[in-house]
């Protein structure tokens, strides 16, 4: 799995209306246990967050609400609110594509695994083809203005 491979499921969410954003949950063995888009628009849930779909998928998939030896790959880095879920989840490690310097939650806004009250910090790897991540959420956004 890596950031490349879920750059087409980002694309899917747009063709749906959705903002292009992919996630993945892999073990440590390279077994993708889940995979999702937003889908907001399409649950009318501002919950329905590709992280969120993919680690409540993955927790189903594992039978286990902790997912330990997992790495979560997203398309853009995640909000303070999957930020929370990935580390209530005990993901291992996190990587993202594109900065959010607006909406982020693990390297700007609220950082959380940077809080003395975070229980559980994943590992975090930014910017892992931050430029394709970031042209295809500018591109959705321009054809939307």
């Amino acid at each position: 799995m890596s950031i490349a491979s879920l750059l087409p499921l980002a694309m899917t969410a747009a063709t749906l209306g959705e903002v292009p954003i992919a996630a993945a949950v892999v073990a440590a063995d390279g077994t993708v246990l889940a995979t999702a888009h937003n889908e907001v628009e399409a649950e009318g849930q501002a919950t329905a967050h590709a992280e969120l779909l993919a680690i409540q998928r993955a927790s189903a998939a594992r039978g286990s609400k902790y997912l330990e030896d997992c790495t979560l790959y997203v398309t853009l880095e995640p909000c303070a609110m999957c930020a929370q879920a990935a580390s209530l989840a005990k993901i291992q490690r996190i990587i993202f594509g594109a900065y959010d310097p607006k909406g982020g939650g693990v390297e700007h806004g609220a950082r959380l695994f940077q809080q003395p009250t975070c229980h559980h910090a994943p590992e975090v790897v930014g910017g892992v083809m931050e430029a394709e991540c970031s042209a295809l959420l500018k591109a959705f956004f321009q054809q939307r203005r």
